[in-house]
C-alpha cells in the first residue's frame, strides 16, 4: 500500500476502525503508509510510540538507539524479554515489528545520535515527515531540538518519569510564533529528573507513549491542534495541564538573539501561576 494512490480490500480491512473515523477516511490512512517517522529512543516511550505507529500503518519507521536490554527495562519496554538482554534495542526492534507488521519499513539505527551523526541519520525524504524524541538524555534532547529547528521538520517530545509526564509539540514551520524545547528548556539548565533516578510505573510511560503516537498520526493527518502546545499529566491526580508556549526571542535556537545563553536572558518563562494554564 506504500506506493499506491489507493487501499486494497486487505488495507480496509486492517485499518477499517480507522478509515471508519471522518478525520481519518482512505485518504487519511494513505498518508499515514506514506509518512516516514524517525523515533529517537526505543526505551520506554519509543517502544511503544513504534508498536502503535506501526499497526496504525506508518509506512517508515527508522529506530535510532545505542543502548541495549537490560533487566531492569523489561516492566516497561513490552517488545523485549529475558532473551533479549545483552542485545542492542533498535535492531530487537526492528526485528520484532518487522516480524509483526509486514506493511511497515524499519530501519534500525544502533548507535547514539552525536553532534557528528546526526544529520546523516536525521534525513528525512518524504513527505509527512516527523521526528519523535522518546529518549531520557538531557543533552541528547537539546540536540534533536536544534536539529528540527535547523531543518523545519516537526517534532513531538515527550517524557515521563516518577509520576509526572510532559508531552510538546514543536512545528515552527506551522506555527513561527511558537517555542521549541530550549525555550523551555535552556541548555544551562540542569534536568536531573529521569527514571534511572526517582523511577517511574510502566502504566505510567504506556500512557504518555500512547498520546506521543497519537499526537503525532494526528499530525500526519495534518490536524495542528496542539502545535506549540505543553501537556503536562500528573499520574497520581489523573490531571491534565495545558500551557502555550511562545517563541522566545532570545532562544539561541529558535530565537532572534544568538550566543547568549539560557540563564543570561532567562529564555523561554513558563507560565508560573495555574491561572495563566489554558
Amino acid at each position: 500500500m506504500r506506493n499506491s494512490m489507493s487501499l486494497t480490500d486487505s488495507d480496509f480491512l486492517r485499518y477499517s476502525r480507522q478509515v471508519l473515523l471522518p478525520e481519518v477516511g482512505e485518504a487519511g490512512q494513505i498518508a499515514i503508509s506514506k509518512s516516514h517517522v524517525v523515533i529517537i529512543g526505543v526505551g520506554g516511550l519509543g517502544n511503544l510510540v513504534a508498536q502503535q505507529l506501526a499497526a496504525a500503518g506508518v509506512g517508515h519507521i527508522t529506530l535510532v538507539d545505542g543502548d541495549r536490554v537490560e533487566l531492569s527495562n523489561l516492566p516497561r519496554q513490552l517488545l523485549f524479554d529475558d532473551s533479549d538482554i545483552g542485545n542492542n534495542k533498535a535492531l530487537v526492534a526492528k526485528d520484532k515489528l518487522s516480524r509483526a507488521y509486514t506493511q511497515t519499513q524499519l530501519i534500525a539505527v544502533s548507535e547514539h545520535l552525536t553532534q557528528d551523526n546526526i544529520s546523516q541519520v536525521l534525513t528525512l525524504d518524504e513527505p509527512y515527515a516527523q521526528l519523535l524524541d522518546c529518549t531520557d538524555n538531557f543533552e541528547t534532547r537539546q540536540r534533536v531540538n536544534r536539529f528540527a529547528i535547523e531543518s523545519r521538520t516537526p517534532l513531538v517530545s515527550a517524557s515521563a518519569a516518577n509520576f509526572q509526564g510532559q508531552l510538546l509539540n514543536i512545528n515552527q514551520q506551522h506555527n513561527p510564533q511558537s517555542g521549541c524545547y530550549h525555550c523551555l528548556y535552556p541548555a544551562d539548565m540542569s534536568v536531573n529528573q529521569t527514571c534511572q533516578t526517582v523511577g517511574v510505573l510502566g502504566p505510567m510511560v504506556a500512557a504518555l507513549a500512547s498520546m506521543q503516537a497519537l499526537m503525532a498520526l494526528q499530525q500526519l493527518l495534518g490536524d495542528r491542534q496542539t502545535v506549540g502546545k505543553l501537556f503536562r499529566f500528573d499520574g497520581k491526580s489523573f490531571s491534565w495541564r495545558e500551557a502555550r508556549l511562545p517563541r522566545s526571542p532570545e532562544c539561541v535556537i529558535c530565537g532572534d538573539v544568538q550566543g547568549l545563553s539560557g540563564a543570561e536572558k532567562n529564555c523561554g518563562k513558563l507560565p508560573s501561576t495555574e491561572k495563566e494554564y489554558v
